[in-house]
C-alpha cells in the first residue's frame, strides 16, 4: 500500500511539471482589449425631485361659540364668503326678551336720573339719591352690553375670507361649542410644504426658488421658501420646509400631492464617467484604471446620474483612463491594450485600434 501512495504521488508531481513547463513556453498572458474613458471635467446642473404638500394659508373649523339650535344656515357649499359674513344663525329669543327688559328698565332709569337731577338743583333731595339714581343706569347698561355679546355669540361668522367646504349640519339641529359646522380655506397665499434630505439642506435657503406641478394641475408652479422646521426629523432624516406660491393659485388644492424640483447651482469642474464604468461592490463602487498598461481597481465615490453618465467625487483624477468594455476579462496588475478611447462625455469617441498600451493621460 505504501508503494502504490508513493508511486502516485511521484505520477502527480510529473503531471504538474509539465504543465508548468507548457506554461513557459505559452508565454504570458496575452493582455486584455478595452474601450476606455478619458475623466474628463463638465458643467454639471445637479437638479432634486422631492415630494410635496400643498397648504392653504389658511385653514380651520367653523364651530359656534354656544349651545343652541340653528335657525338659520348660510352655508353654501364651495363658495367663497368674505370676512365677518355671516354663516350660521342659533335661537336668540329668550337672549332678545332680556335685552328688550333691559332697555325699558335703562330708560325708566335715565328719566328717574333726570327728574332727581331737577329736585336736586332746588333742595328737594340729597346728592347721595342722585349717585345712587346714576349708578342704576351704569347697572342697567353694564348688564345691556352683556345680553348684546350673549346675542353676538349666535352669530357663527367667516373668520377669514376664504373657500367654505362641506355642511355637516342642517338648520333645526342642535349644536355645541365641539360641533362642526363647516370648514373654510384661504384661497390666495398658497403653500407648498415639502422634505428635504439632510445633505441638501445647507444649499436650500430661505429666499431659494423652486418649481413644482400638482397631481391636480398639469401646470408648472413656482414658489419662494420662506420658511423651515426647527428641526429635521429624526426618522426621516428630512427639513420640513414651507415655500409661498406666487402667481395664479386658480388650479390649486389644498391637501394636493406635489411634486417639488429643486435646481442648484452647475458645478463647472464635475468629474463624469460613464455608467458601464462602475462596478458594484458588496461595500462600495470601483472602476478599472488603465494606468501604463497595467490594470488598477480603485475605489470610488458616486453623486448625481444621469442616463449615460455617473458624477465621480472621489477616487479618479482628470485625465485618468478607466475600462468601459471587456470589464468581466479584467484582473489587478494585469496588462490591457485600449482599443478605442471615449473623449468627451457627449459620447464623441475616437475608434481605431491604437494597438499599444494605454498610458495615463
Amino acid at each position: 500500500m505504501l508503494s502504490l501512495t508513493l508511486l502516485l504521488h511521484a505520477c502527480g508531481a510529473s503531471e504538474r511539471k509539465k504543465e508548468a513547463e507548457a506554461q513557459q513556453k505559452a508565454g504570458p498572458r496575452p493582455a486584455a482589449r478595452v474601450d476606455a474613458f478619458v475623466v474628463q471635467t463638465r458643467s454639471l446642473a445637479e437638479q432634486i425631485e422631492v415630494p410635496g404638500t400643498l397648504v392653504a394659508s389658511e385653514s380651520t373649523e367653523i364651530h359656534p361659540e354656544v349651545s343652541g339650535r340653528i335657525v338659520s344656515l348660510n352655508v353654501r357649499e364651495g363658495a367663497v364668503v368674505g370676512q365677518g359674513s355671516l354663516i350660521a344663525k342659533l335661537y336668540d329669543g329668550d337672549l332678545q326678551a332680556q335685552r328688550r327688559k333691559l332697555q325699558v328698565q335703562l330708560r325708566q332709569a335715565q328719566t328717574t336720573v333726570d327728574r332727581y337731577a331737577a329736585l336736586e338743583k332746588i333742595g328737594g333731595i340729597s346728592k347721595q339719591d342722585l349717585d345712587v339714581a346714576q349708578l342704576q343706569i351704569s347697572n342697567t347698561r353694564a348688564d345691556l352690553e352683556i345680553i348684546n355679546t350673549d346675542i353676538r355669540r349666535t352669530e357663527v361668522r367667516a373668520p377669514f375670507t376664504g373657500k367654505l367646504g362641506l355642511k355637516t349640519v342642517s338648520t333645526g339641529a342642535y349644536v355645541t361649542p365641539q360641533s362642526v359646522l363647516t370648514t373654510i380655506q384661504k384661497t390666495t397665499g398658497m403653500r407648498v410644504d415639502f422634505s428635504l434630505p439632510e445633505q441638501y439642506i445647507g444649499r436650500v435657503q430661505k429666499g431659494t426658488w423652486v418649481n413644482f406641478t400638482s397631481a391636480s394641475d398639469t401646470r408648472v408652479y413656482s414658489a419662494q421658501v420662506i420658511a423651515t422646521e426647527s428641526g429635521i426629523g429624526g426618522a426621516t432624516r428630512t427639513l420640513t420646509m414651507r415655500a409661498l406660491v406666487k402667481g395664479d393659485q386658480s388650479g390649486l388644492v389644498p391637501g394636493s400631492f406635489a411634486r417639488v424640483k429643486i435646481a442648484f447651482a452647475p458645478d463647472p469642474n464635475a468629474l463624469m464617467i460613464p455608467t458601464q464604468a462602475i462596478v458594484p461592490q458588496a461595500r462600495g463602487k470601483k472602476v478599472y484604471v488603465i494606468d501604463s498598461g497595467t490594470v488598477k481597481f480603485v475605489d470610488v465615490t458616486t453623486g448625481i446620474r444621469d442616463s449615460s453618465f455617473v458624477q465621480v467625487t472621489s477616487g479618479l483624477n482628470v485625465g485618468d483612463t478607466v475600462a468601459v468594455t471587456g470589464i468581466l476579462g479584467l484582473k489587478p496588475n494585469a496588462k490591457a491594450i485600449v482599443r478605442k478611447v471615449v473623449n468627451a462625455p457627449g459620447g464623441g469617441r475616437t475608434t481605431g485600434d491604437t494597438s499599444r498600451p494605454a498610458a495615463k493621460l
